[in-house]
């Protein structure tokens, strides 16, 4: 984040309120959220950029001696601030960890935690903060450890929490929603489909198109050979489009052979 400048990083004035700073980071933090944008390491660095400059600007004394570097040094504000601040002292009495613990307790997504470890690598560690009526941890890189060296497979291999929110966690989404735009985070649900298929088709199997009449458009299903009647096969990503950034459901495709002619006939003379 050479030579940025934090105001630019979260979107906002010079002159914008501590509540206007929060607003834009909540809104930030969503959007970049590891737990929406798993396997995309340039998501993983924007939320690093966006931490540090939150960290900063929430803090009064922070934003007063970067304003004052800003003043002095213009572009080069943000070097001469990181000589006189390390990762600790930027990060010490944040409440960073109550903007994740939100969207933990509102959409399901893993605590903070576990997400600055996975975000900052291997090499990061933890340090206490305290605020009036506070207590907590917070996980930053540590010494010698490169942002362009951190490691993304503990995040790209993430599996996101279905957590059903409780009514708690319900009226906190509409919250969100309503005081800072930020929309429902819910993956997709999963649909099914009835797949006919000739007694050849089954056996064979093979490559047949399908028509997914719910996104209009066509599809190519391979069979697999000796597919049984009732059987289900799983196209991801194919159901229902998730809110919120959040992936879609799948389509189930429940087989159904079809008897031939003859064999019908015979069933309705056995009966």
């Amino acid at each position: 984040m050479s030579q940025r400048d934090y105001y630019e990083v979260l979107g906002i004035r010079r002159e914008a309120t501590p509540q206007n700073i929060k607003e834009a980071y909540r809104k930030l933090a969503f959007q970049y959220h590891p737990d929406r944008n798993r396997g995309n390491p340039a998501a993983l660095e924007k939320m690093k950029d966006i931490n540090e400059a939150y960290a900063v600007l929430s803090d009064p004394e922070k934003r007063r001696r970067y304003d004052t570097f800003s003043h002095e040094y213009g572009p080069s504000a943000y070097d001469r601030f990181r000589q006189t601040y390390s990762d600790e002292d930027i990060f010490r009495g944040s409440d960073i960890n109550q903007v994740f613990e939100e969207m933990t307790r509102a959409f399901g997504f893993r605590n903070y935690e576990e997400i600055f470890r996975d975000s900052y690598g291997e090499g990061s560690r933890t340090f206490e903060f305290r605020r009036p009526g506070l207590f907590g941890r917070v996980v930053i890189f540590g010494p010698g450890v490169r942002r362009n060296r951190m490691s993304y497979s503990q995040t790209e291999g993430a599996t996101v929490p279905q957590v059903r929110p409780g009514v708690l966690g319900k009226l906190l989404q509409y919250f969100l929603r309503k005081t800072w735009g930020i929309e429902e985070y819910r993956r997709g649900k999963d649909w099914q489909e009835i797949l006919p298929l000739f007694p050849w088709q089954a056996l064979q199997g093979g490559k047949i198109k399908y028509a997914h009449r719910r996104k209009s458009r066509e599809l190519m299903v391979t069979i697999p050979p000796g597919v049984r009647d009732g059987q289900k096969l799983r196209l991801k990503g194919m159901g229902e489009a998730g809110k919120g950034g959040a992936e879609a459901g799948d389509l189930y495709l429940k087989i159904q052979i079809q008897q031939s002619l003859l064999k019908k006939v015979r069933a309705l003379l056995r009966k």
